[in-house]
């Protein structure tokens, strides 16, 4: 994995568009832009929580500071690759991330087994709190997405775009991107993930283009979905 960033602070401002809107976006933001080392990838997630979903929960309630924990990979894997762990953190509107890059297989015995991950590390140090803190953590809730993802050029600003977003709470293989879809087929969402302003000429576009920033979270989403189901078959 190229380039390794294990530290994050930055605002991320969330936008639900359609295809059209998208496509007027990338094409104002070639100049200042790039795709990124991941560029166009399926990214996959599994979220940790507890038996009774106390985690995602307490984030939907929108509190002050809120945190989830989840593994992630930019496609298939064997059990030799690297993936990662990522904790992150939510206060006051600003995101924190804290991230390894660990074999999956150490990832897996680690959590299977109940054990410490082997790092010396301070963001080692927090996640194994983490999963000590909520003693019934498990696995709870797959998610994968098309990201489309840009960097600027000469700032850190990245801009994504993730489409056909899915979810499934059973099957956790990283290798299964399977799922039920959250968005609809024409609908995309954008993320600017910043610490500065967005360029002038971006958000001139979203002015004229109608875009405003919406409160969206991707495990929130389809966890609203998963209970909503939940609810259907019982009648």
């Amino acid at each position: 994995i190229m380039d390794i960033k294990t530290t994050f602070k930055r605002y991320e401002l969330k936008y639900l568009i359609d295809k059209k809107q998208k496509e007027i976006i990338v094409n104002a933001m070639k100049e200042d832009f790039q795709l990124d080392n991941f560029g166009i990838s399926t990214i996959r997630n599994i979220y940790f929580d507890t038996s009774d979903y106390r985690i995602i929960r307490y984030c939907l309630d929108k509190p002050i500071y809120k945190e989830k924990l989840r593994i992630r990979s930019y496609n298939n894997i064997a059990s030799d690759d690297t993936i990662f762990i990522e904790l992150k953190k939510k206060y006051q509107s600003v995101v924190y991330k804290r991230r390894l890059a660990i074999s999956a297989k150490e990832i897996y015995y680690c959590f299977k087994n109940k054990l410490d991950i082997n790092d010396n590390s301070q963001i080692a140090k927090e996640i194994n709190y983490y999963r000590k803190f909520y003693a019934d953590l498990r696995p709870a809730m797959f998610i994968s997405y098309q990201r489309e993802a840009y960097c600027q050029k000469n700032d850190d600003m990245r801009i994504t775009f993730d489409c056909d977003i899915k979810y499934r709470n059973n099957s956790f293989s990283l290798n299964n991107t399977n799922g039920i879809n959250i968005l609809d087929n024409n609908q995309f969402l954008m993320e600017i993930k910043t610490s500065k302003s967005i360029p002038l000429h971006l958000a001139r576009i979203f002015s004229q283009l109608n875009i405003n920033k919406t409160s969206f979270s991707k495990y929130g989403s389809a966890y609203y979905q998963m209970i909503n189901q939940k609810e259907v078959n019982k009648c």
